[in-house]
């Protein structure tokens, strides 16, 4: 711990993820006195426990995907996973992230401390021992697995527990039907797990397209997935080694045993242990209440930004950086700066991958905008045959009256590329006309772009 001789401070940050280090950083380089509180390893969870340690898995589930698809088109055996080797690589992009972070809150001066920060007052934050007092207040603390209120709750697994697991056991369920889920499972699914995915009711991923989700779902179940729709989990038991998970499917007993179960249900803004009343931060299930500044809309004092913040951000690393931007010039400029969150890209790291930005076809429709949706079957083009990337499908959705991309939904292979050139036209005003006219390489999916863009 980095003991402060004076315990006030310009400014407090709660949490050391991406948007807290970020306005930290930022507002150390202009003079101000800083300090930065977290009970976990320094770093965040996504550089250590989320995005870039799962793409690290992803890309090798990947890789055994695509071989796969070319079997018997040129390539005579398909690869296998490792786990333990594969584990062994992944460490070595996480590991050193909270001493080098810690090294470089040393050199850029803020004081850190670790602990759990809860609010003493409207400026006040105690951490340990220590109150510190600060001009201004970040709360940077990300999300947690939301509570599901079952029996056994407590033996679950989370996305964090299953990126360190040694041994990858034989059969795995995960509870909830969400993104999460969907990469974990198809991670374990192509190092060769019985994978079970428990969903509520039968709209998984209900954010992004449901005619791509259901192509997945069939692709996902092709490889040996098997999905639980409209069931419930009430109960979780142990079970020898493994557990027992007991509630309804469809109205009717359901019991199912795996070696692990994981917690893939959401995540809400982790706001547990901060005692915001103490504070008078207002906050709802969305997270803190802020204003178009991310400012607290009954502490002014108060800031927040990242998968805590309750603005109309998605919960996404991208929104943490905006948001940090935005909070960083709003605290030296006194509130200049409104986050821009239009057309903000979304990614499932599945193979096939499916990737979401902007509208719906069902909210365009209901916008009351003269609309075109183009729905297309790729998996004949060239881009895609040529790697046996089936299925292939996009969904682009233009407003009649100007051109303008309202929408974009991709499922295949190179969706993580594709989404990129429709979430710059769309954040930049770019029209369908100007996308098609526009040169990209040749063959790629990008050249194939006007196509999809059709009028």
């Amino acid at each position: 711990m980095n003991q402060a001789s004076d315990h006030t401070f310009d400014l407090i940050v709660l949490g050391t993820g991406s948007a807290g280090q970020s306005v930290a950083t930022s507002c150390r380089e202009k003079g101000w006195s800083v300090a930065i509180i977290d009970p976990r390893p320094f770093g965040g969870t996504c550089s250590q426990h989320g995005c870039d340690p799962k793409r690290v898995l992803a890309g090798a589930a990947e890789i055994i995907a695509r071989s796969r698809s070319l079997k018997g088109r040129g390539i005579e055996s398909e690869n296998a996973i490792n786990w333990s080797e594969l584990m062994a690589f992944k460490k070595t992009f996480v590991e050193g992230i909270p001493e080098s972070t810690e090294e470089k809150f040393e050199q850029a001066g803020i004081h850190y401390f670790y602990g759990t920060a809860s609010f003493a007052d409207k400026n006040s934050i105690r951490v340990g021992e220590n109150t510190l007092t600060g001009g201004k207040i970040l709360i940077a603390t990300g999300a947690q697995p939301a509570k599901l209120s079952i029996q056994g709750e407590e033996l679950l697994g989370n996305s964090e527990g299953f990126l360190d697991l040694e041994e990858l056991p034989k059969t795995i369920a995960f509870i909830g039907g969400g993104y999460i889920s969907f990469e974990f499972a198809h991670i374990a699914a192509e190092a060769g797990a019985n994978v079970h995915i428990i969903h509520h009711n039968d709209k998984p991923l209900h954010n992004f397209d449901p005619d791509l989700v259901k192509a997945l779902v069939a692709q996902m179940e092709h490889l040996g997935i098997t999905f639980h729709f409209n069931a419930t989990t009430e109960k979780i038991l142990r079970s020898g080694e493994g557990y027992v998970l007991e509630g309804k499917k469809n109205g009717e007993p359901f019991r199912l045993e795996c070696g692990l179960a994981v917690h893939g249900a959401g995540r809400v803004p982790n706001v547990d242990d901060l005692d915001l009343e103490k504070g008078g931060v207002a906050a709802d299930k969305k997270g803190v209440t802020v204003d178009e500044y991310l400012r607290s809309v009954s502490n002014p004092d108060v800031y927040a930004a990242g998968d805590v913040s309750g603005s109309p951000g998605l919960p996404l690393t991208p929104i943490a950086g905006l948001e940090a931007r935005a909070v960083t010039a709003n605290l030296l400029e006194e509130n200049s700066v409104r986050p821009n969150y239009t057309a903000t890209p979304s990614i499932v790291f599945t193979y096939p991958m499916l990737a979401s930005v902007g509208m719906t076809e069902e909210q365009a429709r209901e916008s009351g905008k003269e609309i075109k949706v183009n729905t297309v079957d790729m998996s004949g083009w060239y881009t895609y045959k040529r790697i046996g990337d089936s299925p292939s499908m996009a969904k682009i959705i233009l407003d009649k009256s100007d051109g303008s991309i309202l929408g974009a939904h991709v499922l295949n292979g190179e969706a993580d590329h594709l989404i990129n050139y429709f979430t710059i036209a769309m954040r930049h005003g770019l029209t369908a006309e100007q996308m098609s006219d526009t040169l990209f390489g040749y063959p790629t999916e990008g050249s194939d772009m006007k196509y999809l863009l059709e009028m």
